[in-house]
């Protein structure tokens, strides 16, 4: 018995694409994008981003007042860490002063066994929220 074999034939088509002359250009830019800070300020250290908005103890100024920090300690650009010693020279942070305010009471209680010693205090911390405009 001769066993018949069947051949598939599969037809494909060809596509033709048109390549583009057009050329991608991109813009360098002269100054690289800084990731975040690390600032010194009110006596704490604060990693800040450009644009966000954070609570610190309260800095001397009204609401709307711009506050340049010129303790800047570290800064990340395009994953690039500089470190200064200890500040960085020819870098600041512009912060906007959006509140003055005072913040959740804060309660505490001293307590010494055996010795009728207690004492109790409480107090509401003077706050201020900044917005961070400008980084460099």
């Amino acid at each position: 018995m001769a066993q018949e074999t069947k051949k598939k034939t599969t037809t494909t088509k060809k596509t033709a694409t048109k390549k583009s002359t057009a050329k991608k250009t991109t813009t360098k830019k002269s100054s690289k994008k800084i990731d975040f800070a690390v600032i010194e300020i009110s006596g704490t250290q604060l990693r800040v981003k450009e644009g966000d908005r954070y609570e610190i103890e309260k800095i001397k100024g009204e609401k709307g007042d711009k506050v340049e920090v010129k303790e800047v300690l570290m800064i990340s650009q395009d994953g690039e860490i500089k470190v200064g010693k200890p500040y960085l020279k020819d870098m600041k942070v512009t912060l906007n002063i959006d509140s003055q305010f005072k913040g959740e009471k804060i309660e505490g209680f001293k307590y010494k066994a055996k010795s009728r010693y207690r004492k109790r205090y409480g107090y509401r911390p003077q706050l201020s929220r900044v917005t961070v405009k400008k980084i460099g």
